[in-house]
């Protein structure tokens, strides 16, 4: 049975190609949106001014029997700076916070026992300020948003393997 994961690490557009590129021969789908915030169907105009307290982020359906949540989790970290509040490259905001939105008791388990590992292995002199959050309702971003690197293979991101 497909299960969800939903992350926050800066602009959604690097953090969704790189986890396509990854996990899409898994049977991971991908999508993109804002989540996190006090504003009913946002969008993206509304979420950069940084009023609706949403987070840009990636949806991700998975099988579990295929790919572990704990490995989409450890890649979820290990591309993006978990160490910066509210930004991520030159985006700075907080709808370019880091975070994991959880969608279950073992989620958030989890979440919380990698996130322990992570600091130990890679930022041990560094607080990891990403926060770990029960899962709201996920909007769906506007498409020309979905797959925009894919669209636009110059456009920019700010995510790539750190380790």
């Amino acid at each position: 049975m497909a299960e969800k994961a939903t992350f926050a690490g800066g602009c959604f557009w690097g953090i969704e190609h790189l986890f396509k590129k990854e996990f899409e021969k898994d049977g991971v789908k991908t999508k993109v949106g804002y989540t996190g915030g006090n504003t009913e169907s946002p969008d993206y105009k509304l979420v950069c001014t940084g009023t609706t307290n949403h987070a840009e982020a990636i949806e991700l359906t998975f099988d579990p029997a295929k790919i572990s949540y704990q490995t989409l989790l450890e890649f979820f970290y290990r591309i993006h700076d978990p160490t910066l509040l509210n930004a991520q490259g030159r985006n700075t905001g907080t709808q370019y916070r880091s975070a994991i939105f959880y969608h279950s008791p073992e989620q958030k388990a989890v979440a919380e026992k990698v996130t322990e590992k992570i600091k130990e292995e890679h930022y041990k002199d560094k607080e990891i300020v990403t926060q770990i959050v029960p899962a709201a309702e996920f909007f769906d971003a506007e498409e020309y948003h979905q797959l925009y690197i894919e669209k636009n293979p110059d456009g920019y991101v700010c995510h790539f393997p750190r380790w």
